[in-house]
């Protein structure tokens, strides 16, 4: 079954969370995942969420797969260099 990581991120230092970026970039493909959402929400339409937040959303072919991306030592050391630089939470769904 499909699995999916969707993260919401608040940036609060772009160059840092640049670092972060450069860091993982090329990483979920490694396990199959493939981004099928990456944007700023232009509204909310319910609820409330901070203004500028941005969506990614990463299509994985497994959950296995998703996790063995999040487990990845490369993906812990951009972790690391995002430390200060964003709010994120991210969500595994499997369907």
């Amino acid at each position: 079954m499909p699995a999916f990581i969707v993260a919401t991120v608040e940036i609060q230092d772009l160059d840092k969370f640049k670092a972060y970026a450069t860091t993982i970039a090329g990483l979920a493909e490694q396990y199959g995942g493939e981004s099928v959402v990456k944007g700023a929400a232009i509204d909310v339409l319910e609820g409330s969420a901070p203004a500028g937040e941005r969506i990614v959303v990463t299509r994985f072919p497994d959950e296995a797969s998703a996790r063995a991306y999040i487990a990845d030592p490369v993906y812990a050391d951009g972790k690391a260099r995002r430390a200060g630089a964003a709010t994120v939470c991210m969500r595994l769904v499997v369907t």
